[in-house]
């Protein structure tokens, strides 16, 4: 199956199709699909979607999908990579720096269920739409704050929408005292308070997670973990009932060479001089 890339953050693509012109395929990208008008069926992870003028569809790179084209339909594509959101964080809210668009749009439901776009949202949507593609005649969209909230007011109308069709989307709520437990509890194994690990374990973007959690703790999440770590270490050494050898297995260094030198960049002494305090 192809994988389709895409090296700009932000891509509009308006085009019109008889027969549909790609094969089922996945992409590297996220797009959001707006149907101007024509019919036909949304092939969408095997779930068979009939759409129709107005309707809206989220792919995001885990998706496959292709159109099965029953009546000339025209399509806009709104494409956007990782970056495109990452690098507006100054613009963003605190709620998408852990709900962001690209987790929301993973959600399973979005991809089993044609949204029903009541009015206003209906009318609203078409209107930013067109904003959207009046926009990328004139300028670099990829670079305008306008068309960036633009483009945040399409997830605010699918949230709206998922409410009055009482569908239930996958709880994004993150209970910071369950951040502050798991890292306590996994501070033993280096790799399990990876970023990329704990950041997928509460649903929030790998990308986004340091920034949240310097802002709801007032700490880098780095200096957090180093600042832990060293502590509890100098517990280890005070209590005097372990070797510096299974201090060292205990936190996940290779050896006691490498736990000295990681006691010595952060306590300017080595694990044992420190241990003679």
């Amino acid at each position: 199956m192809p994988k389709l890339n895409q090296f700009e953050t932000l891509v509009i693509h308006e085009f019109e199709d008889e027969k549909f012109h790609l094969p089922p395929h996945t992409h590297t990208y996220y797009e959001i699909i707006y149907i101007k008008k024509g019919s036909g069926i949304h092939h969408l992870n095997k779930n068979l979607l009939p759409y129709k003028a107005g309707d809206l569809f989220v792919i995001s790179p885990e998706d496959e999908h292709y159109f099965d084209i029953r009546k000339k339909t025209r399509f806009v594509y709104i494409k956007f990579t990782d970056n495109y959101f990452n690098s507006k964080q100054n613009l963003t809210c605190d709620e998408f720096l852990v709900n962001t668009p690209e987790s929301f749009m993973r959600d399973k439901i979005l991809k089993e269920t044609v949204l029903k776009f009541d009015e206003p949202c209906k009318t609203i949507l078409e209107n930013t739409v067109a904003n959207i593609i009046a926009y990328d005649q004139y300028i670099d969209v990829t670079s305008s704050p306008i068309v960036f909230y633009q483009i945040l007011s399409i997830f605010g109308l699918i949230k709206e929408t998922i409410r009055g069709m009482n569908l239930q989307l996958k709880s994004t709520h993150i209970d910071n005292e369950q951040i502050a437990n798991y890292i306590h509890q996994n501070i033993y194994q280096p790799k399990q308070v990876q970023i990329k690990i704990i950041a997928e374990h509460f649903n929030i973007a790998p990308t986004y997670f340091s920034a949240y959690f310097k802002r709801t703790f007032s700490i880098s999440y780095r200096d957090y973990i180093n600042n832990l770590r060293t502590t509890l270490i100098e517990k280890r050494i005070h209590n005097n009932q372990l070797p510096i050898k299974q201090i060292a297995y205990e936190f996940g260094f290779t050896d006691e060479s490498h736990l000295s030198n990681y006691f010595k960049k952060r306590k300017n002494m080595k694990p044992t001089d420190f241990k003679k305090l």
